[in-house]
């Protein structure tokens, strides 16, 4: 971003949003969607192979739970991104590759 406003002439001071540098530069951010569609390709390769990954990313492991907020799971973050509704929608998608994988084109045409 400070890459763009330093193009753009906007000063460090200037009080104004990445949203409207991004949509004086006429661009989107690239780099955000590339992360979540790797990140979700990765999710698929995980689920599909039912090992202790699958147990790890799923979050279901026994134990105690940590003290105070509870962090954000892979699962929850992909599943708001592609906008799959519930968590269990999207880990059976994964079973199906050609499935999983237009969910992921159409997640990153939609952008963030």
């Amino acid at each position: 971003m400070w890459f763009l406003r330093r193009m753009l002439q906007i000063s460090w001071t200037a009080k104004k949003t990445n949203d409207t540098v991004l949509e004086e530069a006429h661009t989107t951010r690239l780099l955000i969607s590339k992360i979540r569609k790797r990140q979700a390709t990765f999710f698929g390769h995980v689920m599909r192979r039912e090992k202790l990954e699958n147990l790890v990313t799923t979050g279901m492991l026994e134990g105690k739970r940590s003290r105070g907020k509870q962090r954000e799971k892979l699962i929850e973050g992909l599943t708001d991104w592609l906008k799959a509704g519930k968590s269990l929608e999207a880990i059976e998608a994964t079973k199906d590759r050609k499935k999983w994988r237009t969910m992921i084109a159409n997640a990153v045409k939609q952008g963030t």
